[in-house]
């Protein structure tokens, strides 16, 4: 048997070194986050690894997994008590390295492995961790699985067992990147800025473009687990910035920004222009549909109404569903609709067969940016973004709400607003003309203007995200209407960002 996990002990004492110390807030809807210290312990990881045995075993799947860790100073420490944990609890470890999320799920393709569990924290502040895991390519794990987890990680019931080993795969990264490049030829060169935040995508992102044939202008690719510019997150308006810069200084036709684990891209134009990943979505659609005609798409709820309302998409009866905000989400729903991709505003696409594998990888999306361009001659990235039917909208805003809290602040917000909705109140003086509460609650008025509220899967905050086809004005209407009604709940505090 092993110690049960405990919710609070101090750190720098005998207890805390005598027991395992897991938070069960550290169980999100879709992988796991802990600030690791106040929060998580090493004995607690080990904890993890256990529970994560036995939770593969009581799914049937094979005991085999891949690890692999991002470039923070207390990551391959973490890994290492997971492996402990897993190969306690009669798990074959294959353990690829430093790595990117991405890197990891397409390891359980390459070594032919069932389940995977990656150390990251991806753009979280320094002094996060978590593990982002799975046991059926290419999905990881939901709701269901990451709540049995929990179950089984705090029961105090963790029973190790025999078979366990471990293996290391040395240069897997070789691999990675020559699946990634194994392709034609770029019919012209094209000079890209790759900006990594200091992050883990600074020992693959440029090396990947080089081989591709660009002339790359690195940015931020130096590892500093410190994050000093800023955090490697391609939604973040300070990173965007910073690639808007170097793009104007070096007159770059794109600028690409890679997250901490790589598993999403962010672009700026060749003007210096920041796109968000939503639009970038609504062009990728209209250039997939054309070489692969009859594709669908899925996106999330934070998204641009472009993918419905697009009369270049309409044209090709392109048909995209809306479904719930979370890479998770996303990527289950790609998979049992067999789409071509999907695409979340926070810069998580999904490419599926015939142009990917259907998990998230950045690296992959920013190859197929680079093909888009190539596709169109004579067009720049501004060109492709300019013909796209003008909206105004918001980057993804994120009050501060606790993790204990935020779900009953939404609660109260859908109430409000269904209530508004039965009494014919107005919203920005217009009707409101249709509310979706699959995930949060996005609110729709009469000439199309839209806000979402909903809770963070993986942080202690609220997002919101408003967009209008009409007018600027509209879309700061919409955005002081709902903090009025988010500021009626007192646990609601600060913006990350705000209009």
């Amino acid at each position: 048997m092993f110690p049960k996990p405990v919710q609070n002990l101090h750190q720098n004492t005998f207890d805390y070194e005598m027991a395992p110390l897991i938070k069960q807030t550290g169980f999100r809807e879709y992988d796991a986050r802990w600030l690791f210290g106040p929060d998580l312990n090493l004995m607690g990881v080990q904890a993890l690894g256990l529970g994560l045995g036995a939770l593969l075993r009581e799914l049937g799947v094979e005991p085999e997994i891949v690890v692999g860790h991002d470039y923070r100073s207390y990551s391959a420490s973490i890994k290492l008590a997971l492996v402990s944990g897993l190969m306690a609890g009669g798990v074959r470890v294959r353990d690829i390295g430093l790595a990117l999320s991405p890197m990891a799920y397409f390891a359980q393709f390459a070594l032919d492995v069932p389940a995977v569990a990656m150390v990251t924290a991806s753009h979280n502040d320094n002094g996060w961790t978590g593990v982002k895991m799975g046991a059926h390519r290419p999905v990881t794990f939901g709701p269901e699985e990451m709540t049995r987890l929990k179950e089984i990680v705090l029961s105090g019931k963790l029973q190790t067992a025999g078979g366990g080993a471990y293996e290391y795969v040395e240069n897997f990264s070789k691999l990675y990147l020559d699946d990634l490049t194994q392709r034609p030829p770029f019919s012209r060169k094209m000079k890209v800025v790759a900006a990594c935040g200091n992050g883990t995508a600074g020992a693959f992102a440029p090396q990947m473009l080089e081989r591709l044939g660009c002339e790359v202008i690195p940015l931020d690719i130096a590892p500093d687990f410190n994050f000093p510019r800023y955090n490697p997150n391609p939604e973040d308006l300070e990173m965007l910035h910073a690639i808007a810069e170097k793009v104007r200084e070096t007159k770059a036709d794109v600028g690409l920004g890679f997250d901490g684990d790589g598993d999403r891209c962010g672009v700026v134009d060749n003007n210096s222009e920041e796109i968000f990943a939503d639009k970038i979505g609504v062009m990728l659609a209209r250039d997939l549909s054309k070489v692969y005609p009859g594709a669908n798409f899925v996106v999330d709820v934070k998204s641009t109404g472009l993918f419905a309302t697009d009369p270049e998409l309409i044209a090709r009866k392109v048909k995209t569903e809306y479904w719930k905000t979370g890479h998770s989400y996303i990527k289950r729903r790609v998979n049992e609709s067999k789409a071509l991709a999907g695409f979340e505003k926070s810069g998580h696409f999904f490419f599926n067969s015939p142009i990917g594998r259907g998990y998230d990888d950045g690296l992959l999306t920013a190859v197929h940016i680079l093909e888009m361009l190539d596709r169109n001659p004579g067009k720049s990235m501004a060109d492709l973004y300019s013909a796209l039917p003008k909206t105004w909208g918001s980057p993804t805003m994120s009050p501060h709400c606790d993790d204990e809290k935020k779900y009953d602040v939404v609660k109260n917000v859908i109430s409000h607003i269904e209530g508004m909705r039965a009494r014919g109140e107005l919203l920005i003086n217009q009707k409101i003309e249709d509310i979706v509460t699959v995930n949060g609650i996005r609110v729709t008025v009469a000439d199309g203007t839209w806000g979402l509220v909903r809770a963070s899967s993986n942080k202690p905050e609220l997002v919101v995200v408003v967009e209008s086809p009409v007018s600027e004005a509209n879309l700061r209407s919409m955005f002081a209407a709902i903090d009025a009604i988010l500021r009626q709940n007192p646990e609601v505090g600060a913006y990350n960002q705000t209009l």
